[in-house]
């Protein structure tokens, strides 16, 4: 089990250091979908070369494997996810566990082969491979596309778990913090696995390891921030 961790936390800190390096993870001031001002960012859209793209698939196909999920097969929710998901099919298949791919369009094809799924089959049990989870929202929908399918939503594995409260929408259109993340809702309450390459306490930990000041000060503003809105 330790021997699993510490490998687990290895890929961590070498994941965020690559994230760093393609820029894919800045810090300064952002404003999150749920209206607050995050000290960090975390954009997958710009893993956006072959050479990225194929590395990051290849620290997702190790946290799968580490993680010991058992799945049929991978779906790759729209747009994102898509690349993402095949990405990873490619790498797992490269690592000799060749399994089905599908991903969905936004808006249903009413031509040729029709619908608004793409690819293999959705059958068995699911893995969803996206960048981040948030709300929870993008996995509500994959998981209803994939039970309506009449498969069985059974995973998800996601880059970042930024461990921080969910929000949910109120009768009155504004949004509330609830006391649970969405990646301990998909757990918990949905009663799935999700596979994290690497989660915020991965982040804090690699900042506290620098010796750069500017670093010092990333670390100040990402640790209050979680004692603000962490679970």
């Amino acid at each position: 089990m330790s021997q699993s961790v510490s490998a687990n936390d290895a890929l961590a800190q070498e994941f965020v250091q690559f994230s760093l390096d393609c820029g894919v993870l800045k810090f300064g001031e952002f404003k999150t979908k749920a209206g607050r001002m995050s000290p960090y960012f975390f954009n997958a859209g710009l893993f956006d070369d072959g050479a990225k793209l194929g590395k990051l698939a290849s620290f997702y196909a190790q946290c799968i494997v580490n993680s010991g999920i058992e799945f049929d097969m991978i779906f790759g929710p729209a747009y994102k996810g898509i690349p993402l998901g095949a990405a990873v099919s490619i790498e797992l298949a490269r690592l000799g566990r060749n399994v089905p791919f599908a991903y969905n369009r936004k808006e249903a094809k009413d031509h040729g082969e029709g619908g608004s799924l793409v690819g293999a089959p959705l059958k068995g049990r699911v893995l969803i491979v996206d960048d981040v989870m948030s709300a929870g929202t993008a996995a509500r929908e994959s998981i209803a596309l994939i039970k309506a399918a009449g498969a069985t939503p059974h995973a998800v594995a996601i880059a970042l778990d930024r461990q921080e409260m969910a929000t949910e929408k109120q009768a009155d259109g504004s949004t509330k913090d609830v006391p649970y993340s969405a990646v301990q809702y998909v757990r918990e309450q949905l009663g799935m696995s999700v596979c994290t390459i690497a989660k915020l306490e991965d982040l804090l930990a690699y900042l506290g390891k620098q010796p750069d000041n500017t670093m010092g000060e990333h670390l100040a503003r990402t640790q209050a921030y979680r004692e603000r809105y962490g679970v």
